[in-house]
């Protein structure tokens, strides 16, 4: 334990240079800009800025990305309680009652509790990574070849089971997301795969051009669709500070928003929008007079947003110490620390320390930096939402375009953009995820690897992935998984849960 702190504090000096507090202070700011603006998510925005963080170290580009990340759930809650708006799926269930509380004249008092249950959230969801990282890395550090592919397996199959939708496309995203990963060259042959004769993919998909045209493109073409919003109806905000009455009705339902956002972190396919859902209907169910929540109830304000912040916060450490994104969002994470030469998993904490630590140091800072920047600022974002959508689009892909060609300085990189870009509109007209997708891209070459160097060292024995404990403990529990999604009475809640 003292360790940890002394870790921390060393953290601390890190992340407090001026260069690492300017870019954590510019990814709170953009992160809470793209939560009040409806449409533009953290992994659209993330898959948007990665070709700027090229110019940037390692430890001041990954600052600015976690810092959009957790951003974005501040800023949701904004425009959700003073328009009835939310800006970020994660959001959604905050307007329920907190616009309710705005237009009841307690606007002041959702909007300070939204900040306070973020703030304590974020800290806790944070310290959790600094307490369970270490000790989650020395027990990755156990873990062989089929205990690997055994633990991406797992996370495969929660992403298709916790995915917004059908399983059945949610399981055809996990496979083309293999097949794309696979593109490029064998590593162990040396011969070319699935590149249609083409030299530009002898070294695989850019996964900036994947995340770029797959999501960012793809999801402003699709926000074009829809009519601008603009604000017409702004609720007054009169006193920020709740009184004690407030606080103290508030306070269980941060309690447990945390807790459970801080679990849903860890877990594969959940995150933040399944915390803060998960969370509403917590309160709801605790609460003494379930009436209350649609007309504005406090806890349906403190609890959803206390857990989504704490869930964007955990879901760092299976990222940092296994390797293993828990959602679309770490999955461009994993890219991004690619992208600069940064391995995620068991070694990075031994082997990079200050990236490490001061990444978590400056978690602390950017949850501080969004508690002082977010209440002043609350007129200037509501206004933003003034601005017709189409203005925006131009400029967006322009600089979509540059930072692309920029990657490679490749013309044909800008074609590869616009092939998914269609195919991402497809996907969302289909109604098919992209998540999932993208997960299996990022961990389609990890899983064949570890898969062929476990054959490799069994000589051909597949029986090696049951022969392990861990490995075979993780293959039963996708099993398991599988298994209960054939079940009739958990498809349909399933299937009501994400209605609601």
């Amino acid at each position: 334990m003292i360790d940890v702190f002394a870790l921390m504090g060393h953290g601390f000096a890190v992340a407090a240079t001026p260069e690492n507090l300017l870019y954590c202070l510019c990814g709170a700011l953009c992160g809470t800009l793209i939560g009040v603006l409806p449409g533009l998510g953290p992994v659209a925005t993330i898959s948007l800025l990665l070709p700027v963080t090229f110019a940037l170290n390692p430890l001041s580009a990954i600052i600015m990305l976690a810092g959009i990340y957790y951003g974005a759930q501040y800023g949701g809650s904004t425009t959700a309680i003073l328009v009835n708006i939310p800006g970020e799926s994660t959001s959604v269930v905050t307007a329920i009652d907190g616009y309710k509380m705005a237009r009841q004249g307690r606007a002041g008092e959702a909007l300070a509790i939204a900040a306070i249950g973020s703030f304590i959230a974020g800290c806790f969801g944070t310290l959790v990574i600094a307490l369970m990282g270490p000790p989650l890395a020395l027990l990755a550090q156990r873990f062989e070849s089929p205990d690997y592919f055994s633990l991406m397996v797992l996370g495969l199959v929660a992403a298709v089971v916790l995915a917004n939708g059908s399983v059945f496309r949610a399981v055809c995203m996990i496979f083309l997301g293999l097949l794309l990963g696979m593109v490029g060259m064998d590593v162990n042959t040396g011969e070319a795969r699935m590149t249609f004769g083409l030299i530009e993919l002898s070294d695989g998909i850019n996964f900036v051009v994947l995340v770029m045209g797959l999501f960012g493109v793809a999801e402003v073409i699709s926000n074009l669709e829809g009519a601008s919003v603009r604000m017409t109806d702004r609720a007054k905000i009169s006193s920020i500070w709740p009184s004690f009455k407030v606080l103290r009705g508030a306070w269980g339902a941060v309690t447990r928003g945390t807790l459970l956002g801080s679990i849903c972190g860890l877990l594969p396919g959940a995150g933040a929008t399944m915390a803060s859902f998960s969370s509403y209907a917590l309160e709801k169910r605790v609460a003494k007079d379930p009436s209350r929540f649609g007309n504005g109830a406090i806890e349906g304000v403190a609890g959803p947003e206390s857990a989504n912040n704490a869930a964007a916060q955990t879901s760092f450490v299976p990222l940092l110490t296994m390797g293993i994104p828990t959602s679309a969002t770490m999955a461009l994470m994993v890219g991004a620390l690619t992208l600069h030469g940064i391995a995620p998993g068991p070694m990075i904490i031994s082997r990079q320390p200050e990236l490490f630590w001061g990444l978590i140091a400056s978690m602390f800072i950017g949850n501080a930096m969004l508690v002082i920047i977010n209440l002043p600022l609350i007129g200037i974002w509501v206004r933003l939402l003034a601005v017709p959508y189409r203005v925006l689009f131009l400029v967006i892909c322009v600089v979509c375009a540059i930072g692309v060609y920029s990657v490679n300085n490749s013309s044909f990189d800008i074609y590869l953009t616009v092939a998914f870009t269609l195919l991402g509109y497809v996907l969302l007209k289909l109604k098919a995820e992209p998540a999932p997708l993208l997960m299996g891209f990022v961990l389609g070459p990890q899983v064949e690897e570890n898969f062929r160097r476990s054959l490799i060292s069994s000589h051909g024995d597949p029986a090696v992935f049951l022969q392990r404990p861990i490995s075979c403990v993780l293959l039963l529990a996708s099993v398991a998984l599988l298994v209960s999604m054939m079940m009739p009475q958990i498809v349909r809640r399933r299937q009501e849960v994400f209605q609601e």
